[in-house]
């Protein structure tokens, strides 16, 4: 089954200003006019997805959030709500490694951030992948089968939700050390056979995102693996040059 690639750009805590957001904005979208084969996204700091989301109006780009919370409101100080991502965000990033590490983030946290985010019509993607450590220890294939699961675990059904699913080995976060096409294939194969058991119609149609040190060099051959649907981008995403040439690869692909 034909699914279309989505490549987001995680920004993290980038850039520093608002002027400087826009203008990475609008390179990123001179990019995604070419290849609108397929889906890409941008994800700014939530300080600046009111500014971004304004500058890209009628341009091919979606704009995501980098995390929310699964309350609609309440005493949580510093969140962030999918109220009020309503307009701002079409996607949002669920369970990225470095909320988990950093945040305490846990499986269950996730998975009712992944319900609510799809209760409230935002299309989740959902970080999941091992550390270093666990794939030291050959763990690998049971870290992505709990994650996984716990992040689908509040789900009435795949069908229709519009989730996303990211591989991100932590180990290959940021390091410039990429996991070979061909491991990233078995991961992202077995995460396509995990979803196939809940439902087996939407797991061919939900896209599986690989991260971690995605580069201009790497991204085709990353793209010619059958359950590999585009990637989740951290560095080369403020690299205009280099996003745009991850994006002719998708679309190549």
């Amino acid at each position: 089954m034909t699914r279309t690639p989505v490549v987001a750009g995680n920004w993290k805590m980038n850039p520093p200003t608002r002027e400087e957001a826009i203008a990475l904005a609008h390179a990123v979208a001179a990019a995604a006019d070419e290849v609108q084969s397929m889906t890409t996204v941008i994800c700014p700091p939530t300080a600046w997805l009111d500014a971004v989301s304004r500058s890209l109006a009628g341009r091919h780009v979606a704009v995501g959030a980098q995390t929310m919370h699964y309350e609609d409101r309440g005493a949580f100080t510093g969140e962030t709500s999918p109220l009020m991502l309503a307009g701002l965000a079409t996607f949002v990033i669920l369970g990225h490694s470095e909320r988990r590490q950093y945040e305490g983030e846990t499986d269950e946290a996730v998975g009712r951030k992944v319900a609510s985010a799809v209760a409230h019509r935002l299309r989740p993607i959902a970080a999941i992948g091992e550390r270093a450590e666990e794939r030291r220890a050959g763990a690998t294939a049971s870290v992505i089968d709990r994650q996984l699961r716990a992040a689908i675990g509040h789900l009435d059904r795949l069908a229709g939700s519009g989730l996303v699913i990211a591989y991100e080995p932590v180990w290959a976060i940021g390091t410039g050390d990429a996991a070979s096409a061909e491991d990233a294939q078995d991961v992202c194969a077995q995460i396509r056979g995990i979803l196939r058991e809940t439902d087996a119609k939407a797991a061919d149609e939900i896209p599986i995102q690989y991260g971690g040190s995605v580069t201009a060099e790497n991204a085709a051959e990353l793209f010619a693996q059958p359950d590999i649907d585009g990637a989740l981008v951290g560095g080369a995403s403020l690299k205009p040059d280099d996003f745009s040439a991850i994006l002719r690869a998708a679309a190549g692909a």
